[in-house]
């Protein structure tokens, strides 16, 4: 019996020196990734049309419309930019764009951190011609990204507590600030890459948004956890305490699989907090299902080893089955 027991404790410390030493491996292998990105080069500058719009003149349009044809529509007379030069609400936007944003250079960084580690998992990526411009506070187009362009509306990230902000809701305010610049230019960038023939089921749903998250996991690592998903510190530590939960919810209410059409705005959309029909619910973050699906996409990650843009081609079914998903308890 004495020697069972001595078997089985050799046995477990045997286990956890193995998984310790996977572990080290792996984060071996990611500095050493890390490390040979930060040598890529990539060489582009930041175009401050905001900057030159607010300074420009009427008589400058011409000059503007030659070097930014992409920003101006040939079916706008030239009469509807000169308003908007001369008008005063403009000047007052571009004015506050000008106070958050007096230079470019810490966004700057990053985005060429971002760029750097788009040029190691795609061999085939090119830097874009980076453009900064106002949107009216259009928050539902906050980036645009082509193969050769990346437009940023600045208007839509000058802080949460903006008087700009002032008449739309608190949950997406929030997220109008600085530090979301990357993490929304990245998930821009991801939706070009995924695929994905089926996104029916409250599962497709998650595993394609987890898709996204796994990709800003890859290509900017330097961003926290709570940036890339777009929650406050408080509430990725409540996704987290209460993981096990929420699957345990999605399982015994047979969610994963079905199709109701409410289940997206329940879990998936932006909102001020998930819908359980619980007491808890107004504990809870909105989007909770792609969390759940973030975390999907990690486990079949760490179990397969596959490259990141093969894994956003994958179907959920895939995804799902080889994940083994286990909750944190």
């Amino acid at each position: 019996m004495l020697g069972l027991k001595m078997f089985r404790k050799m046995s477990s410390r045997i286990f956890v020196l193995l998984m310790l030493s996977l572990v080290f491996v792996s984060c071996s292998e990611d500095s050493k990734a890390e490390e040979e990105i930060s040598k890529i080069e990539v060489d582009f500058v930041v175009e401050r049309f905001d900057k030159a719009y607010a300074e420009a003149k009427p008589a400058d349009l011409p000059k503007l419309k030659q070097a930014y044809p992409f920003l101006f529509s040939k079916h706008v007379p030239d009469s509807v930019w000169i308003d908007r030069i001369n008008d005063t609400l403009q000047d007052q936007l571009l004015k506050e764009v000008g106070k958050v944003y007096p230079d470019f250079k810490e966004v700057k960084e990053d985005f060429k951190k971002l760029f750097q580690h788009l040029k190691y998992y795609d061999k085939t990526f090119d830097v874009p011609r980076v453009v900064t411009l106002t949107n009216d506070v259009d928050y539902r187009n906050k980036t645009i990204v082509t193969d050769s362009l990346l437009l940023i509306a600045l208007d839509n990230f000058l802080g949460e507590d903006h008087e700009f902000y002032q008449n739309i809701p608190r949950y997406l305010a929030k997220n109008m600030q600085k530090d979301q610049i990357i993490p929304e230019v990245s998930e821009a960038y991801a939706k070009k890459y995924t695929y994905q023939s089926n996104r029916r089921t409250l599962l497709d749903e998650m595993i394609y948004y987890g898709k996204l998250l796994y990709f800003k996991d890859v290509m900017i690592p330097f961003k926290s956890d709570a940036e890339k998903i777009g929650y406050t510190e408080q509430e990725l530590k409540w996704a987290e305490a209460n993981e096990s939960q929420i699957w345990s919810y999605f399982i015994e209410k047979e969610l994963l699989f079905s199709t109701d059409n409410k289940l997206p705005s329940r879990f998936i959309a932006d909102a001020p907090y998930s819908k359980f029909y619980l007491e808890l619910d107004n504990e809870s973050p909105g989007r909770l299902g792609q969390y759940i699906g973030w975390q999907i996409v990690r486990a079949y990650a760490n179990t397969t080893n596959e490259n990141v843009l093969s894994i956003l081609e994958q179907e959920p079914e895939e995804i799902f089955n080889k994940a083994k998903f286990k909750p944190k308890k």
